[in-house]
């Protein structure tokens, strides 16, 4: 659980793995547009500190948090990339579409790590209100997408050296 206190994007660089030799796919939500493009900026500085030129990041924008799963699907299968981060941010509303959309994004990107060879990470905010979502892309709690770039970053070094 996120303390008011730390900023949980901070990073010891000298513990992430060189990525300059990884390519990365960043699929962002449209919806809640001033959280998700944040959440991609953070991402994309993680990556770019770690090695990562800007020829090996190809972003794409998907209409809603729903629709990564497809956007991360057709990354995978045409861009030759090392992991991919699905980007997105759902507040809760008055009705149970929260609830839908949130257990089909997180099962549907949970189903591609399973059944494909690439990884795909999970950087997608599920907050209650849009204050817990600037928190949390930018604000008092750190950037979620700088932590998803670490992620990425990660998982591309786990699957080159188990391959």
């Amino acid at each position: 659980m996120a303390t008011a206190n730390k900023n949980l994007s901070q990073y010891d660089k000298n513990t992430i793995p060189n990525a300059k030799n990884f390519r990365f796919g960043i699929v962002v939500s449209e919806w809640n547009e001033s959280i998700t493009e944040n959440l991609c900026k953070g991402a994309i500085e993680a990556l770019l500190e770690n090695g990562v030129s800007e020829d090996n990041i190809v972003k794409w924008d998907v209409p809603g948090s729903f629709e990564l799963i497809y956007g991360s699907k057709r990354m995978i299968d045409t861009q030759n990339v090392d992991a991919v981060i699905a980007i997105g941010s759902v507040i809760q509303g008055e009705t149970k579409h929260f609830d839908f959309v949130c257990e089909a994004v997180s099962q549907g990107i949970k189903d591609l790590n399973v059944q494909t060879d690439i990884p795909v990470v999970f950087c997608v905010l599920t907050d209650n209100t849009l204050q817990q979502a600037i928190d949390r892309s930018g604000g008092k709690h750190g950037n979620k997408g700088t932590e998803a770039g670490i992620v990425a970053i990660k998982m591309a070094n786990l699957r080159s050296v188990t391959s």
